[in-house]
């Protein structure tokens, strides 16, 4: 009898998993980062603290950001980070959201798992209830008329109710009324398709929060300078400003070439030729009418002073960053050379001051004409205190922009996702089948949004639930979960969201929507899982293998 041969197709030390109880364990994964994120939804969600190897400690309830932290190593699990970061690219906004809701579609496609149903099934349930979802979505939208005047104040309103929606659950939630107006007016000076690498973030540590000011331009912290710096004027009118990639300082060759002289006095020619070389570069620069000069390089002590007797403001060593956005904002290029430097090529600011911040000096440049570009100076007690701030300003700005370019706005608070839920149980009752069921799966999921955001700020979920089911029975699509300041605890917090002006960007809704449908359907269609030990550790394989001959080993 031929018996067929063993065929070895894997390293040894490869782990292979397959089946339905793959599946399973690739959802408890997601599930556990659920659980993770779901105390930190909402106004009254709670901040994680999340110290890393280096001893790093940051506090912070941005979903996008603890995914980060966390350092998620389970494959199925990593998918849900991905999403979260995407979300955050495309929105700025509702990363949290978008993993709830991946998790909670996969939790209620577990049961479906374990009962056998074939999850290809369950995936063709959850795209069409999707497809439902945004249909419905952008049928319910308010929008604006299509002409927006961004000097309307209705307009402008609408803007500052989107962003303090999405400052409800951040660390300035306090001040909203204060970054709301500054985020509006650093959107509204962008423009609606702004690079997010023309918006500069400077840390200042002291002060309180609302010390913070926004620069319509471009602001960075005083360079390093050289004796001379003090003489040179700090505040010019209309100057005119040249950026530079030269270095302006002796370069002392002696130090850099071997130079063989025959007599003393070759040596005063070369000492005189270095002057000479940077004397003529300086005198270029001031022939350009240039009365502020920037340059990415050094600037050392001569040259400051020579700049400093003629009245003209320089600093070197700006960082590369900020050098990019004022070239940019000015409409001129950055020189390597100044032989070909013009009184053209110099830009033209309104206003350039140098000025004390907290304990540290600031050069800004202000009132530039069409300007492209802004400048937050961030003020707190804490450095974890000033980076939790830049994120919410951060997603902020991100939903401001995405309304500003999309104007169409749903009711936050849940109620989109109870109005959904109605829908698609609606429609799930004229279908048969086990269609019917994963529609109604589907629907269920959804109501995650509002139990979490009841359940974080200490209500009876349940009962909230079952007063948002009645109203949106009645036709009531914009009642979520009211969790504003006059909103009365003691009672079921409901309420019409829309009339209150929780409003979120319908954009940012049907993002999460898809991309969390997407990553469930991903999860769920993968049943094996082929893990490589030895590829992340090549000792992995041996170290098996040497315990595997132990065992055989006499005592």
């Amino acid at each position: 009898m031929n018996s067929t041969p063993t065929v070895v197709v894997l390293k040894e030390g490869t782990d292979a998993s397959q089946g339905r109880g793959q599946i399973i364990s690739n959802i408890n994964a997601c599930l556990a980062i659920q659980d993770t994120l779901k105390p930190t939804l909402g106004p009254l969600g709670s901040d994680i603290l999340i110290v890393n190897s280096r001893e790093e400690v940051t506090i912070t309830n941005d979903g996008a950001t603890i995914l980060k932290l966390l350092d998620v190593v389970h494959p199925a699990a990593k998918i849900l980070v991905d999403i979260a970061r995407a979300q955050d690219a495309e929105v700025g906004d509702g990363t949290t959201t978008v993993t709830l809701l991946a998790s909670e579609l996969l939790k209620e496609s577990k049961q479906f798992i374990e009962e056998n149903i074939s999850s290809h099934i369950i995936v063709k349930g959850y795209r069409r209830a999707v497809q439902l979802a945004i249909e419905q979505i952008k049928a319910l939208q308010y929008s604006v008329p299509e002409k927006k005047d961004t000097h309307d104040a209705d307009f402008k309103q609408l803007l500052k109710q989107c962003a303090s929606t999405a400052m409800s659950s951040k660390i300035i939630n306090s001040n909203a009324a204060f970054f709301t107006d500054m985020v509006v007016d650093a959107v509204l000076t962008l423009g609606p398709h702004f690079n997010p690498a023309m918006v500069g973030w400077k840390t200042i540590p002291g002060g309180g929060m609302t010390e913070t000011r926004l620069v319509k331009g471009v602001a960075f912290k005083k360079t390093f300078s050289y004796a001379g710096f003090e003489q040179q004027p700090k505040y010019f009118t209309n100057p005119k400003v040249v950026c530079l990639n030269v270095e302006l300082e002796l370069k002392a060759e002696k130090d850099n070439a071997e130079i063989r002289l025959e007599k003393v006095s070759d040596y005063q020619n070369i000492v005189d030729a270095e002057w000479t070389l940077i004397f003529q570069k300086l005198e270029k620069i001031v022939e350009s009418g240039a009365q502020v000069v920037l340059s990415q390089l050094p600037i050392g002590d001569l040259a400051t002073q020579y700049f400093a007797d003629r009245g003209i403001f320089c600093a070197g060593r700006v960082p590369s960053q900020d050098m990019q956005r004022l070239s940019t904002a000015l409409d001129v290029n950055i020189h390597s050379t100044v032989s070909s430097v013009t009184p053209e090529d110099c830009g033209v600011c309104g206003l350039f001051q140098e000025t004390q911040i907290g304990a540290e000096r600031y050069n800004l440049f202000t009132d530039i004409p069409d300007t492209t570009t802004v400048t937050f100076l961030m003020r707190g007690g804490a450095a974890q205190q000033i980076a939790e701030l830049e994120r919410s300003l951060n997603d902020a700005l991100q939903v401001v922009k995405r309304t500003l370019s999309n104007s169409a706005v749903v009711a936050g608070g849940g109620a989109i996702e109870m109005e959904l839920s109605k829908h698609i149980r609606d429609f799930a009752k004229t279908i048969p089948g086990k269609q019917q069921l994963i529609m109604i799966a589907f629907a269920r999921a959804l109501e995650v949004i509002p139990r979490t955001l009841a359940d974080n700020a200490g209500l009876d979920s349940t009962e909230i639930l079952n007063k948002l089911r009645s109203h949106h029975a009645k036709g009531d699509k914009w009642f979520g979960v009211d969790l504003s300041d006059d909103a009365n605890y003691d009672a079921v917090s409901v309420g019409d969201l829309m009339e209150k002006c929780v409003w979120e960007p319908a954009m940012s809704k049907i993002n999460s929507l898809s991309g969390a449908v997407e990553a469930a359907c991903l999860i769920l269609s993968v049943d094996e899982t082929v893990k490589n030990q030895s590829r992340d550790n090549p000792n992995a394989a041996m170290a098996q293998q040497m315990a595997g001959r132990g065992r055989g080993m006499p005592q």
